[in-house]
């Protein structure tokens, strides 16, 4: 489904491209007078203006619904509230940690109490403190 309006929505804007830029301008019906007008036989007696008019209006129709359809499917609602989160806040000075539960500010963290194995050897049972 998202593809198919996605696909739709690249050609609508191809062509919302291509019929704004075939529309004359304001000052283009001075090229009438000196023989401009041979293009009318192909849209009719009103010229291309009405037609590419409409098609104009209902391009932009298709692209907005489309644009407005593809947010709304591109969307991701929240699975749970920013209230429910328990964050730690950033440090208000740069340079500075942001305080660590159970630690001062800008305290190293503990290092592991038991070394890593090298492979095939079992780890040694940590020495009782003194």
């Amino acid at each position: 489904m998202y593809g198919l309006l996605l696909t739709i929505h690249i050609v609508v804007s191809v062509l919302l491209i291509i019929a704004v830029l075939l529309q004359s301008g304001k000052g283009a019906d001075i090229g009438a007078v000196f023989g401009g007008a041979g293009s009318q036989a192909l849209f009719g007696s009103a010229g291309p203006a009405d037609f590419l008019n409409k098609a104009t209006r209902v391009l932009v129709v298709v692209f907005m619904l489309t644009s407005l359809t593809l947010g709304y499917f591109t969307f991701e609602r929240p699975t749970q509230s920013i209230m429910d989160s328990q964050t730690t806040t950033a440090p208000a000075v740069p340079g500075e940690t942001a305080p660590q539960p159970g630690g001062e500010a800008g305290a190293a963290p503990a290092a592991p109490s038991i070394p890593a194995a090298p492979q095939g050897q079992t780890p040694a049972e940590p020495s009782p403190a003194q």
